[in-house]
């Protein structure tokens, strides 16, 4: 699939991308007794809360969440207090929702004059630009792109680039590039150059759709002619690259239906493979948390608990380190909450010293017509402060203006 106007050269690599020492490691460092998702002073869980409704085929289900969290303590079924996981029936529909829908009565040649008169004379509009581009949608914004060259003959984002710099205009040409071009592009500065930002390939490779795989993997070769398994292959290697090129296959079962007795058997094959002897046998949960469906990975997840009088996220940090552990882990975090995972990305980018201004940027705005919704409300439940909260503290000028007005702050 080509994407018109976006040919590679014309995005050059952003200045500071990614910032400097700030994508070397994932996850980063957690405190002592604090797991993921886990704000601070609940301790003991390693894994992520379920989201507080959500609806599960028979209508919304509250669901216990661990201690330090509204709605109480966790139960345990095992002496020591290991977690389990609430049990889910077979068919889960996930309400996602975005903090941006397409704008009721839009013209695209409306808004086109509207960003032209924004960024002509002396000095830009920036609140104007803000206005438009925030309460659009991406498809409404490709059409203003297009009656922007129609009305005027000139190119809206070498427009935009021209008048605009740093975050602000990382951030909005990441608003102007369609979905699947922006995760493609992402891919390809995470691995372009010296060194490779293996966080970055792990958020997309392990997060996203098959579709949604399957377009980036298309998108990638048509757009900057480069097969990108083959670019895996050489800026990766071992356990992770082979976690990475199964993800990038875009096959993962997507059948929503559980099967109880599949569960029970992989949980005791990654026991065997893991915890029940010397040493790891990789290839096995590489095979089942890279084929397996969400929901079947969760009941796998609550059979492993029973089983093994462990959960398994702690069982894949005693066994797996580096890379192909985030991987993992991060699969797992997303059986079980993906709106979680992402909460938890955007407050270590903005955690400590700095901000990791393109992981803001990314999620922002990949997660804004899916799910940022759910990741605001789990953001305030993990860490006891709002999404907007903690952007109006991190971030500053049309930047900050415009992230709060995406994130419906």
């Amino acid at each position: 699939m080509s994407y018109p106007g976006y040919p590679p050269t014309g995005y050059p690599p952003f200045p500071g991308y990614p910032p400097a020492g700030q994508e070397s490691s994932f996850p980063p460092s957690v405190p002592p007794g604090q797991g993921f998702g886990v704000p601070p002073g609940g301790a003991g869980f390693s894994g992520y809360p379920q989201p507080p409704s959500q609806s599960y085929g028979g209508g919304p289900a509250q669901v216990p969440l661990p201690g330090g969290f509204p709605g109480g303590q966790m139960p345990s079924q095992y002496p020591g207090g290991q977690p389990t996981y609430p049990s889910q029936p077979a068919t889960v529909t996930q309400v996602t929702q975005g903090t941006i829908r397409p704008a009721a009565n839009f013209d695209a040649i409306r808004d086109a004059e509207i960003l032209r008169k924004a960024m002509k004379g002396f000095g830009t509009d920036e609140q104007a630009i803000v206005d438009v581009v925030a309460n659009r949608s991406n498809d409404q914004r490709q059409k203003i792109k297009a009656a922007f060259k129609t009305s005027y003959g000139k190119d809206l984002i070498k427009d935009l680039k021209s008048e605009l710099s740093g975050n602000m205009e990382e951030l909005i040409l990441a608003l102007f590039m369609p979905p699947t071009y922006y995760d493609a592009w992402s891919l390809r500065k995470a691995m372009q150059g010296a060194g490779t930002q293996e966080r970055v390939l792990i958020e997309i490779l392990c997060t996203r759709t098959n579709q949604e795989i399957r377009e980036i993997v298309r998108c990638y070769q048509s757009e900057f002619g480069r097969d990108l398994e083959k670019d895996i292959r050489s800026d990766t290697s071992g356990h992770f690259e082979r976690l990475l090129v199964s993800m990038c296959q875009g096959n993962r079962d997507e059948n929503q239906s559980i099967n109880h007795q599949m569960a029970q058997e992989d949980a005791q094959r990654l026991y065997q493979a893991g915890e029940g002897r010397l040493g790891t046998d990789e290839s096995c949960f590489n095979m089942i948390l890279a084929t397996r469906s969400f929901p079947q990975l969760r009941a796998t997840m609550e059979a492993y608990s029973r089983m093994a009088n462990r959960d398994l996220l702690s069982s894949v940090s005693r066994e797996f380190s580096g890379y192909v552990e985030s991987g993992l882990k991060t699969i797992l975090q997303c059986a079980l909450n993906r709106p979680a995972f992402f909460a938890e990305r955007l407050y270590y980018a903005m955690k400590g010293a700095g901000t990791d201004d393109s992981t803001l940027v990314r999620i922002v705005v990949t997660r804004s017509e899916i799910d940022l919704v759910q990741i605001k409300q789990m953001f305030a439940q993990m860490y006891q402060k709002t999404l907007g909260t903690m952007i109006a503290g991190d971030t500053s000028g049309d930047y900050r203006r415009l992230l709060l007005a995406i994130v419906g702050q």
